[in-house]
């Protein structure tokens, strides 16, 4: 039966369905919301590009360090268009992998990066190399993470990148960071040790900045308390940070006494105040910090949005 009859018998209308377009059902506010961060994060990473990086004969990360390679040794052919043309393959891997609205996303993310960089000029007055790619590190990392911050990306290894971390969980930073290496080990060959030593500081800085823009204070922590005092404490945390908080059953090596150990996920602002619950009930308790990937689950989960 058609969608349109069974709405209207239930007393609604064909247009109480969420309209489904290229974008899913992203509204023109989320669409434009995503553009403009794509728009901003390409920018950041032209003006380091064009302000920095080229001038001082640096190789960048990714395609683009691929194209900006070829650039170098070929000047007439532009960094902006070899970039796209290099995108190409990864599309398809983008298309099977990743969800559509990544994909129709990352399409036109592509196509801004590259007129960002071809339009996107501003000198910036840095002439001490190691400032240089420590500069062009923090801005090229900024703008890379606010671009996978919208539901695409820019195209080249961003795309690989979140591949990875959805079918392996492997960071986003670690893969650029492997893939990175590759290029950088090119230039060396192929230009001077120096410059791929300096390449080497802007990429690590890169990836790095790219990770905190992501995570920031998003990140979770699993935290895991041993105390005779756990139900005292669980309840603390139940009441005050308002988190979930499970038994699991131990036992004392030393003591061979049963333990109730209390394992729970939190945010990483929310960290100081379990420390003084657990301080304040019982300073001899034993808590071990772990870091986490990701975390599924409700109200306290934190997967990317891709």
């Amino acid at each position: 039966m058609d969608d349109k009859i069974i709405n209207k018998k239930k007393g609604g209308s064909s247009t109480d369905l969420p309209e489904s377009t290229a974008f899913g059902t992203d509204s023109i506010k989320q669409i434009s919301y995503n553009l403009l961060l794509i728009c901003l994060g390409s920018a950041l990473v032209a003006i380091a590009l064009n302000g920095i990086i080229i001038p001082h004969k640096f190789v960048s990360g990714g395609l683009t360090g691929l194209a900006l390679g070829v650039h170098y040794l070929f000047p007439s052919i532009p960094v902006s268009g070899l970039y796209f043309v290099m995108n190409i393959p990864l599309f398809f891997i983008g298309w099977k992998f990743v969800g559509r609205r990544f994909f129709y996303y990352s399409i036109v993310g592509m196509v801004i990066f590259s007129a960002m960089v071809e339009w996107v000029n501003v000198p910036l007055p840095v002439q001490d190399k190691i400032s240089s790619a420590l500069f062009a590190g923090i801005l090229t990392g900024v703008g890379a993470g606010i671009i996978l911050k919208s539901k695409g990306s820019a195209g080249g290894t961003d795309i690989l990148s979140v591949v990875l971390l959805n079918r392996f969980s492997i960071r986003v930073g670690s893969t650029i960071l492997a893939f990175n290496i590759i290029v950088l080990t090119a230039a060396a060959i192929f230009f001077s040790l120096e410059s791929a030593l300096y390449t080497l500081v802007y990429m690590y800085v890169s990836s790095r900045i790219v990770e905190v823009v992501l995570t920031g204070l998003s990140q979770r922590k699993a935290v895991i308390i041993i105390s005779p005092k756990w139900e005292e404490i669980s309840q603390k945390i139940l009441k005050e940070i308002v988190r979930g908080v499970t038994f699991i059953k131990g036992q004392g090596a030393y003591s061979g006494q049963d333990e109730n150990i209390l394992y729970t996920v939190i945010t990483f602002r929310e960290l100081p105040r379990v420390k003084d619950i657990v301080r304040e009930i019982d300073p001899g308790a034993f808590l071990v910090v772990h870091e986490t990937l990701e975390v599924m689950g409700h109200r306290i989960g934190n997967q990317p949005h891709w």
